[in-house]
């Protein structure tokens, strides 16, 4: 059984894609996506689609649309883990608020990075290597 949805004054979620940190500021509202301080409209066709993704799926699976306002901020990485970690935000965000278990399962169903964040990371330098893989090239003269 769903619990009741909460109704947010200002909740602040966070997501992280490997260095891009995006930090989600919700509210009550109509359901404008602003990404950097621009309606996500501006944005490139793939990077809107993966911004709305968590939307979709809260709409499909609770049969409603959120009248959520949410705010994000991103910083570090490039744009398409800045567009990665945003989504993983709203797709916390949209949990948090909801509680449903349902909407978990759908999110894990189709995509599992949409509410884990991927723990890879930057593999370390070895000491004397030149990078992380690579070795010495060996000579036999």
């Amino acid at each position: 059984m769903p619990k009741k949805i909460k109704s947010p004054e200002q909740m602040i979620f966070a997501g992280k894609r490997k260095t891009a940190v995006a930090k989600i500021r919700v509210t009550a509202g109509s359901g404008e996506i602003l990404f950097n301080m621009l309606p996500y409209t501006e944005l490139g066709l793939f990077h809107k689609l993966a911004l709305v993704e968590p939307v979709r799926i809260y709409q499909q699976v609770l049969g409603e649309e959120p009248k959520f306002n949410f705010h994000i901020v991103t910083k570090g990485g490039g744009k398409e883990s800045q567009i990665q970690a945003a989504r993983l935000a709203i797709a916390r965000a949209l949990l948090e608020i909801s509680g449903s278990d349902v909407l978990k399962k759908a999110y894990v169903a189709y995509d599992r990075n949409m509410i884990v964040q991927d723990s890879r990371r930057k593999e370390a330098y070895k000491p004397g290597d030149s990078k992380a893989r690579a070795r010495r090239q060996k000579s036999y003269r």
